[in-house]
């Protein structure tokens, strides 16, 4: 069953990390018109959706940076609606809102026209600048406060170290 929702204006934006570092669900969350969805997806799209986001705020008027509120909290229970695919960004300057599209993954199939036919689950949200700054800062606290990295290697430290290749 696909979803489609298009909200003209979004009561919160967020991303958050459930279970214990190095076993973590990464996810999205969109809250809108009463409406809660939640799209699963993995730790480096948090993190390239934010330093996209960024790259689109630097280019349109300067936005105050307020503190982070509870609305970049995950809002309860969290069940992921579908997997995050293809993501989409624009900045609609004639309504001052960023534009976020997220697209479920499509599942390759050996039938093409399995492919074609099938239906994907859409989310488009625009959000304010303000919103878009408080994604950026929240998802990147979500996404550093895993696992530290090796400063040798650069894969991430288990609780009880880790088998570094650079350390042989």
């Amino acid at each position: 069953m696909s979803l489609y929702f298009e909200f003209d204006s979004t009561d919160s934006f967020t991303a958050g990390a459930l279970g214990e570092p190095g076993k973590r669900t990464f996810v999205l969350q969109v809250r809108a018109e009463g409406q809660r969805i939640t799209i699963k997806c993995e730790k480096e799209q948090v993190a390239a959706l934010s330093e996209y986001l960024r790259k689109l705020l630097a280019d349109a008027p300067d936005v105050s940076h307020g503190p982070i509120s509870d609305a970049m909290r995950l809002s309860q229970p969290v069940e992921p609606e579908f997997v995050l695919g293809t993501v989409g960004l624009a900045y609609d300057a004639i309504g001052d809102r960023m534009v976020i599209q997220l697209d479920e993954i499509e599942i390759s199939s050996e039938d093409e026209n399995e492919l074609l036919n099938q239906d994907i689950s859409r989310i488009r949200a625009r959000i304010t600048r303000g919103q878009a700054a408080a994604f950026c800062q929240h998802a990147d606290e979500v996404v550093s406060s895993g696992r530290p990295s090796c400063v040798f290697c650069g894969r991430p430290i288990n609780k009880d170290g880790h088998l570094c290749p650079r350390m042989n």
